[in-house]
C-alpha cells in the first residue's frame, strides 16, 4: 500500500500580502501508485521538488508585488507552488500557470481556494514537446528553472514560442551556472538582457546569492 503524502500549511509573507499555502511536508514526500510520473520522466528522487517553496520563488514573488501588470497576459513557466501566480491573482492579474509535474494542478487549486481566489488557468506543459493552446503573452516569469544544460535550449525556444513580438521576461536563478548559456539563446531570438542582484532579501531565512534576469523584446 502507498503511503498517503504529508502536507503543511504555511503563509509566506510578500510585503504587505500574506498567501497561505498547504505544500508538501518535506522533500521525502512521494507518492505514485500508477507509476505517471515515472512515465513522464520524472524520478522518485526528483517527484518532491515541485512542491516545497524555494527561495527564488519567494524571490519572484517579491518583485512581483509591485510590477506593472496593467494589460499583461501574464504567464508562470515551471511553477511549482505557484507563489507569485496566487500572489498575482490577489493582484487580479491575467495569470496562467504551467508545469510538468502531474500533481501541480491539484495543489494549485487547493491553494487558490486557501486564498478565496478566482481560478487560475493551468496547463501541464512539457518544453520538449509543447503542443499547449497556451497563445502568446506579454509577461512571462519563472524561478529556479535550468537544472540542467540541456534545459537551457528547451527553455528559451518554449518561451519564444509564447512570447509576444513585444514582451518582458523575469526569471529569478540561484546562479547553477547556466545564464551566460540561456542569455545567448535569448538574443539569439531578438530579446536584450539584463540581471540584477535582489536587494533586502531579508526575508528569505538566509541570504540569497541569485539573480534577476531580465530579457525584453
Amino acid at each position: 500500500m502507498t503511503k498517503p503524502i504529508r502536507v503543511r500549511y504555511q503563509t509566506i509573507e510578500v510585503g504587505d500580502m500574506d498567501i497561505h499555502l498547504c505544500t508538501l511536508r518535506d522533500k521525502q514526500q512521494f507518492s505514485d501508485p500508477e507509476g505517471e510520473a515515472d512515465n513522464m520522466g520524472i524520478s522518485s528522487a526528483t517527484w518532491p521538488l515541485f512542491g516545497v517553496v524555494w527561495p527564488s520563488s519567494i524571490v519572484l514573488a517579491n518583485h512581483m508585488l509591485d510590477y506593472d501588470i496593467r494589460n499583461k497576459r501574464i504567464l508562470e513557466i515551471g511553477c511549482g507552488m505557484a507563489l507569485s501566480s496566487l500572489l498575482l491573482n490577489e493582484r487580479m492579474a491575467d495569470i496562467t500557470a504551467t508545469d510538468y509535474h502531474p500533481e501541480v494542478n491539484h495543489f494549485l487549486d487547493r491553494n487558490t481556494d486557501l486564498n478565496s481566489g478566482k481560478n487560475i488557468a493551468f496547463e501541464q506543459v512539457d518544453w520538449a514537446n509543447d503542443e499547449s493552446d497556451l497563445g502568446k503573452f506579454d509577461l512571462i516569469i519563472g524561478s529556479d528553472l535550468l537544472y540542467e544544460d540541456e534545459h537551457v535550449l528547451l527553455l528559451a525556444n518554449f518561451i519564444n514560442n509564447h512570447a509576444n513580438h513585444h514582451c518582458d521576461i523575469i526569471l529569478v536563478d540561484p546562479d547553477r551556472g547556466r545564464k551566460n548559456k540561456l542569455d545567448r539563446e535569448m538574443i539569439a531570438f531578438g530579446f536584450t538582457s539584463s540581471y540584477i542582484k535582489p536587494e533586502h532579501t531579508d526575508y528569505l531565512e538566509e541570504s540569497y546569492k541569485g539573480s534577476i534576469l531580465r530579457f525584453s523584446r
